[in-house]
């Protein structure tokens, strides 16, 4: 037998539903996954989190049966990175994670407390709801760096999508579509093709006669934004996987498109609405920092303290630089004497940014806490520029990269799945559905 399929089979031989002392069921496994389980009380949770998400929309869930299998299979997915993120040493700090949920707070225009109260009152466990967000920030630093080191934006493609979007009238254009995904499995036999094919048509047909589009995906895609209704939100048809793109300059609102293949499975795309506007000219800021960064063998608070001595040598005349190269874990500036050059809105992290933007001229920020560890940062100019040429080729190098990110992360994920043990157990009655390694 596989090794790791042992272990998850003896994982679940301890891991039992629990009994009370009157023999009442307390909790129960519906999923083994590799070496982890999903409990009720943990799905339960969870779709009453989606139920909350759709109280006020017009988007109708599921019927009970299959939003838990949804829910279960995003859970799933979910296990499955967490575990091999576990095995590659990811972590979310919690100082990142307490940026993130300030930032959540702000999205939603209250501050954190009223965030916490909010989601209180509406039944969601907070400690659940925070790490929570702490999992899909560990989800995507693990992406970044099992899918992001893969994907590499080149100059010729970069020339050739500006080439493109220049004899384009259209180029300035987002649109907001809405998207199914009837997937195919790796390896898919030509019935398997077929029976894929037909449901597809189904569907289109059912969109095609008016039903709601949104509804359709959540009860009929396989794809992870099924249960947000497809929502693929406002892009330009750069931004767009490239299936998709040479489709979306010519439909109207309203319009639903052909059926799309691709080696994930068939696509149907609905256009919500289009609207256009670019900016050319950008606030920049020339700025220069030295990063440390935790390790084993020094603590967070170690490099915080360090970080406040280099500051203060450099208030007491000290060369900004001659330290920045010497101790700077940011290697690329360090050589250029922690120098980032012209640094427009939005290029840094947020942490970064707001401590940048509040500085004076001249002004040494205090050590400050990101992602990537302690910074301090000095302000050296401020200016606006015409940066269109630059932001152009910006921008086009940020859309080439995500839509490429999003095509092998569907892919990824997929092959990620069908390469685990997974044992379903939702419907006791109905036997054990179990997925192994092949």
């Amino acid at each position: 037998m596989n090794k790791c399929v042992f272990t998850a089979l003896l994982v679940a031989a301890f891991l039992r539903p629990c009994l009370a002392g009157d023999g009442e069921l307390l909790d129960r496994i519906v999923a083994v996954v590799e070496n982890d389980v999903i409990t009720q009380s943990e799905l339960d949770q969870r779709v009453h989190v989606i139920k909350r998400q759709y109280g006020g929309s017009a988007t109708q869930l599921p019927l009970p049966a299959q939003l838990e299998r949804q829910v279960l299979n995003r859970m799933v997915i979910e296990s499955l990175q967490l575990q091999m993120a576990e095995t590659r040493g990811i972590r979310i700090d919690d100082l990142t994670l307490n940026a993130a949920m300030q930032d959540l707070a702000k999205s939603n225009n209250m501050s954190l407390p009223g965030f916490r109260d909010r989601l209180v009152a509406e039944g969601i466990d907070y400690p659940s709801f925070r790490e929570q967000v702490r999992n899909e920030l560990i989800m995507s630093t693990l992406r970044d760096r099992v899918i992001g080191s893969q994907v590499q934006v080149t100059d010729e493609e970069i020339d050739e999508l500006l080439a493109t979007q220049a004899s384009n009238a259209n180029s300035g254009i987002q649109y907001h579509l809405r998207h199914i995904l009837i997937a195919l499995p790796e390896g898919a036999s030509s019935e398997e093709i077929q029976a894929a094919l037909k449901r597809a048509k189904e569907v289109r047909k059912k969109a095609l006669a008016g039903a709601n589009f949104a509804q359709l995906a959540v009860n009929e895609s396989d794809s992870s934004d099924a249960l947000e209704g497809g929502d693929f939100g406002w892009r330009t048809a750069a931004e767009m996987p490239t299936l998709f793109a040479r489709d979306v300059t010519t439909m109207h609102d309203g319009d639903t498109s052909e059926i799309i293949r691709s080696p994930s499975g068939f696509h149907i795309i609905q256009m919500e609405g289009r609207r256009g506007g670019q900016q050319t000219i950008v606030d920049q800021t020339w700025a220069r920092h030295i990063l440390i960064t935790p390790n084993a063998l020094e603590s967070d608070e170690e490099a915080r303290q360090r970080l406040e001595g280099l500051r203060n040598r450099i208030e007491a005349g000290a060369d900004f630089a001659e330290l920045a190269e010497v101790n700077s874990d940011d290697k690329t500036s360090a050589v250029d004497g922690g120098d980032l050059g012209w640094i427009s809105s939005g290029q840094m992290v947020p942490e970064f940014e707001q401590v940048m933007n509040s500085l004076r001229i001249g002004q040494i920020s205090e050590p400050f806490h990101s992602q990537f560890g302690w910074h301090i940062v000095q302000v050296t100019d401020r200016r606006q520029h015409d940066s269109t040429v630059e932001l152009q080729r910006d921008r086009a190098a940020q859309a080439i990269r995500q839509r490429k990110m999003e095509e092998e992360t569907e892919l990824w994920l997929r092959r990620l799945r069908d390469e685990s043990y997974v044992e379903y157990r939702l419907e006791p009655d109905s036997g054990a559905e179990a997925a192994s390694r092949g």
